[in-house]
């Protein structure tokens, strides 16, 4: 089984920025793609973003496009979400996650990410 292990959340002010990182047991190739979904208190898990591992194409919540970023380092095994001017509306709990070629999905632990002042 593969072990994804997030890292980088924490407390942040509005307008901040955090990056977060997602580091994959065996590498993230084996993945056909990964991606970042948060949960708010309260609230659904959802689909933050995303990106195909081989190509490249990455996709982005309409609420995160413009401000966020995934990137893949096939060499370092790792997975990142660079997100800048933070919003409170950010807040919750980030998974990272990895869809096989074969429709298995693997979750991280989760981290959490708060932007208050």
């Amino acid at each position: 089984q593969v072990q994804l292990v997030e890292s980088g959340g924490g407390l942040v002010q509005p307008g901040g920025s955090l990056r977060l990182s997602c580091a994959a047991s065996g590498g993230i190739n084996r993945f056909y793609s990964m991606g970042w979904y948060r949960q708010a208190p309260g609230k659904q898990r959802e689909l933050v973003a995303t990106v195909i591992i081989k190509g490249g194409t990455t996709n982005y919540a309409d609420s995160v496009k413009g401000r966020f970023t995934i990137s893949r380092d096939n060499a370092k095994t790792t997975m990142y979400l660079q997100m800048n001017s933070l919003k409170p509306e950010d807040t919750g709990v980030y998974y990272c996650s990895g869809l096989g070629y074969y429709g298995s999905r693997d979750w991280g632990q989760g981290s959490q990410v708060t932007v208050s002042s």
